[in-house]
């Protein structure tokens, strides 16, 4: 059920603001009311889940960019000097 939410959520916001640019002629608060809460379930409510379930299981330390990972990317040897 995690898997879709996120993908029937984003496909009704997307109708949302489709909806309000059609509607936008004969009634425009209306129409902004619809395109606001199609962008708020798009970026506050869609995305957060993809990103959890995306996420889920992964070390987030792996994905920080901190110097031994930098040097990882750079291909250089992890050596520690006596001052650090």
């Amino acid at each position: 059920m995690m898997k879709y939410s996120s993908g029937i959520v984003a496909i009704v916001a997307i109708g949302l603001i489709v909806y309000g640019f059609i509607i936008l002629e004969g009634n425009e608060a209306i129409a902004h009311k619809f395109i606001g809460f199609g962008t708020v379930g798009i970026f506050f409510i869609a995305m957060p889940l993809f990103l959890i379930r995306v996420s889920k299981g992964k070390n987030v330390k792996n994905y920080m960019l901190n110097e031994e990972n930098i040097k990882k990317m750079q291909g250089k040897n992890l050596e520690k000097t006596d001052n650090q």
